[in-house]
């Protein structure tokens, strides 16, 4: 394996874990410790990822932070913005909606909806839009993750692969100006790529910090979102993109 590709996967299997050891690294790629060390020792000169004793892990500003955190961060702007996506969804629709601090805020601002089949992996998402009684949720199945109750893996993916939706509400980690929608963790990535596929309609939902931040893992080009619904205008080359790409922009 070249070492660009080795590097990449490398970038994969941090973006996934978080953390990875030189071991179960030269493991996964079927190579040497000193090959992987080199590796190690190449990326975190361009700052792609931090040494640490006996391996390696996101730099501070690829790493997410936990989900109390986000909750807190820009909350006036993540309920703006949920009150807008609410506005797009009518009584009986059906949506997927993935784990995020703003897609949480979407669950709450849509209490008030009736007959909704409601799709996600999360799962104070899934508590939230199930307590009225009024709609039909289905969480998907398989561990749930500590830090924000999120469901991904492969039984995740196929949970989602067996329904169709009208829209498909999706968190992003960073809005990049050449890839798009990206992300922090590969398993999540993998599920919004296969919600996209299943829903008419997809909405991202992004607060104005999203634009020009950086995460790890590219979730889809602007050319696969119908709607952006952020808080402020974004900077100028990136309304050029989004126009480009025929996505429309809605400031909450």
């Amino acid at each position: 394996m070249h070492a660009s590709a080795r590097q990449a996967a490398i970038l994969r299997a941090l973006a996934r874990e978080g953390s990875c050891s030189v071991m179960e690294l030269a493991e996964q790629l079927a190579v040497s410790d000193e090959t992987i060390r080199r590796d190690i020792k190449a990326m975190a000169a361009k700052g792609l990822l931090e040494r640490v004793h006996g391996g390696a892990i996101l730099p501070d500003v690829l790493r997410e932070p936990d989900f109390q955190k986000r909750m807190a961060y820009n909350a006036d702007a993540k309920g703006r913005i949920a009150r807008a996506v609410a506005r797009e969804v009518r009584n009986g629709d059906s949506i997927f909606i993935d784990t995020g601090s703003t897609t949480l805020y979407v669950a709450r601002a849509l209490a008030e909806h009736a007959d909704l089949m409601i799709v996600t992996n999360g799962a104070d998402i899934a508590r939230t839009l199930a307590q009225s009684g009024r709609n039909k949720v289905y969480l998907a199945g398989g561990e749930i993750r500590s830090d924000d109750g999120a469901v991904l893996g492969g039984s995740a993916v196929r949970f989602v692969e067996a329904f169709r939706v009208r829209i498909a509400v999706l968190s992003v980690g960073a809005i990049h100006l050449e890839d798009g929608c990206m992300d922090f963790h590969l398993n999540e990535a993998d599920l919004a790529q296969v919600a996209i596929q299943r829903a008419s309609r997809v909405i991202v939902v992004a607060d104005h910090s999203k634009f020009g931040a950086q995460a790890s893992v590219r979730v889809c080009d602007f050319s696969q979102v119908s709607q952006l619904v952020t808080d402020r205008d974004p900077p100028a080359p990136f309304l050029r993109r989004l126009e480009d790409a025929g996505v429309e922009l809605v400031v909450a």
